[in-house]
């Protein structure tokens, strides 16, 4: 039975602070809106801090897409939490999620099952750190049977997406891409930077994907509004099953 290709999005908000200085979630949905996704993968999300109003920006995200939202935090103090989010309107199964070996500030993944008719695809999402050693931890903790599992006797379809902070020059990109394909490299245009919004300049973001699935486009949405609203400029892929 063929399946329909699903959309996916990965996004760092920065915490839905825009490079205009303003916060506002509702603009961050709106670039959203605008690219049509079936499944969001959100970096750099407040819930319930001091400095963005209190807001639960994964849930107002979702709500303002009629949409669900699985929140994972890497950072906690009190009643404030930062991390990453998958949302998406999709049946959802096993969410996984937890911490990866850090250096400086304190990194995780989010692991989310999600239906596509009978199919399954397991969906992680993270934001990797700054320092290269650290990386590489972490890069290898996502490809272990823990986590997706690549060399595992019954491979699972699976995406891992987020900000990697990494060049497709670093040794964490080219660690992921021994096992994986990197979306943006499976079609005839050229792939394109993520960062800065204004004047993208590096391929920080990515959306890698296992080889039993078909990307049939990648693009980076440079929109007037994406280019404002977040530091990052959102990846999309449309994605098939073999």
């Amino acid at each position: 039975m063929p399946y329909k290709p699903i959309r996916l999005l990965t996004y760092n908000v920065h915490s839905c602070i825009g490079t205009d200085g303003k916060l506002d979630p509702g603009r961050i949905a709106n670039v959203i809106a605008e690219a049509d996704a079936d499944i969001i993968a959100l970096q750099e999300v407040d819930v319930g801090r001091r400095r963005t109003g209190g807001v639960d920006q994964a849930r107002m995200i979702a709500s303002l897409l009629k949409m669900e939202a699985h929140f994972h935090p890497v950072l906690s103090v009190a009643e404030e939490q930062y991390g990453d989010a998958i949302i998406t309107a999709l049946p959802t199964g096993a969410v996984k999620a937890g911490p990866l070996p850090s250096i400086g500030e304190k990194r995780g993944a989010l692991s989310v099952e999600i239906m596509i008719g009978e199919r399954k695809l397991l969906v992680i999402n993270t934001h990797l750190g700054l320092r290269g050693r650290e990386r590489i931890q972490q890069m290898t903790t996502l490809l272990s049977s823990g986590w997706l599992g690549v060399a595992a006797d019954e491979p699972v379809s699976a995406i891992l997406c987020g900000d990697f902070n990494a060049v497709p020059a670093s040794a964490t990109y080219r660690l992921a891409t021994r096992s994986l394909k990197d979306a943006q490299l499976t079609g005839k245009a050229a792939p394109k930077a993520t960062f800065p919004s204004r004047l993208p300049l590096m391929r920080l973001d990515h959306i890698f994907v296992t080889g039993d699935l078909t990307v049939k486009s990648a693009a980076v949405l440079g929109t007037r509004l994406a280019r404002i609203a977040s530091d990052h400029l959102p990846l999309r892929a449309e994605v098939g099953f073999d």
